[in-house]
């Protein structure tokens, strides 16, 4: 029995050699965990994502090559693009592990493919000191690189991120860290990504994010993270309501990134996460 159609997206750029790679299988059916693990790992990208038809809408899931996640803002966007271009653009109602994630797919003038999700309700949590000295030990560095003006945090929006905000893009260019160790952290705290920014100005955020969960170093970019700094300036007063903005990710690894950020009015509504995707040739 021939295998299922695993498709190769760039998302968050519409360049193939940008943004962040993502498999995509459009039909899943009869899939079990362990071959869709499988193929996620023989895909190697961060994130392979599969759609399981129903009667009412899709389900989707999302795999890393070591382990399934409960959402991935940039499989999504993938996935969407890559459904579009073979069934038309709209709207996609994907029941996620994290909740009901709708995602709407328009063609640009320049003929592009755009995807734009709405997350499910964005929420934040203390990051406790303790917690903050190991991520900053095993980041190797200090309390003095933060931006006093940005709190950290444990930010959510389909998956838990902690944010750390940094005072210089100098600081952010450096990324030398102990991956085994905080893997290990992460793993016990249940976070997928650690989200490093720095606020280039009131709307533009730099960022990069660590990703030894998904077995990478870094992920060039984050959808479901972008969704989740989102929701903790919003919730912290950081940014105005509504806000748009960008964050830039990927540059400092060759794969230059942009999320474009809705933050609407309202503490429980969903953040929007915009971005291109395109095919990767071959």
């Amino acid at each position: 029995m021939a295998g299922p159609e695993v498709l190769r997206y760039v998302a968050f750029s519409d360049d193939p050699s940008g943004g962040n790679p993502a498999g995509v299988v459009l039909d899943a059916t009869g899939l079990s965990d362990e071959r869709m693990l499988a193929i996620a790992a023989e895909v190697g990208f961060s994130e392979t994502a599969f759609l399981l038809p129903r009667p009412d809408g899709l389900d989707a899931r999302y795999f890393s090559p070591l382990a399934e996640v409960s959402f991935c803002g940039h499989a999504t966007i993938a996935t969407a693009v890559a459904h579009a271009e073979r069934h038309g653009e709209g709207t996609l109602h994907l029941r996620t592990p994290a909740g009901e994630v709708p995602v709407r797919t328009e063609r640009t003038p320049d003929g592009a493919w755009t995807a734009t999700l709405t997350s499910v309700p964005p929420r934040t949590a203390a990051l406790s000191e303790d917690d903050l000295d190991l991520l900053l030990a095993l980041l190797r560095t200090s309390r003095d690189d933060l931006d006093p003006a940005l709190p950290p945090r444990v930010a959510y929006a389909g998956a838990w991120h902690p944010v750390l905000p940094l005072a210089s893009r100098a600081r952010l260019a450096v990324l030398d860290y102990d991956m085994a160790g905080l893997g290990r952290l992460m793993a016990d705290r249940g976070w997928t990504t650690v989200a490093l920014v720095w606020r280039q100005d009131p709307v533009t955020f730099v960022a990069r994010n660590p990703f030894p969960p998904g077995g990478v170093v870094e992920d060039p970019a984050t959808g479901a993270a972008a969704a989740a700094l989102g929701g903790y300036l919003r919730e912290g007063g950081h940014v105005p309501a509504p806000s748009r903005l960008t964050v830039l990710q990927g540059a400092d690894m060759g794969r230059p990134s942009t999320l474009s950020v809705y933050v609407p009015e309202g503490p429980g509504s969903g953040i929007e996460v915009s971005g291109r995707a395109v095919a990767i040739p071959g």
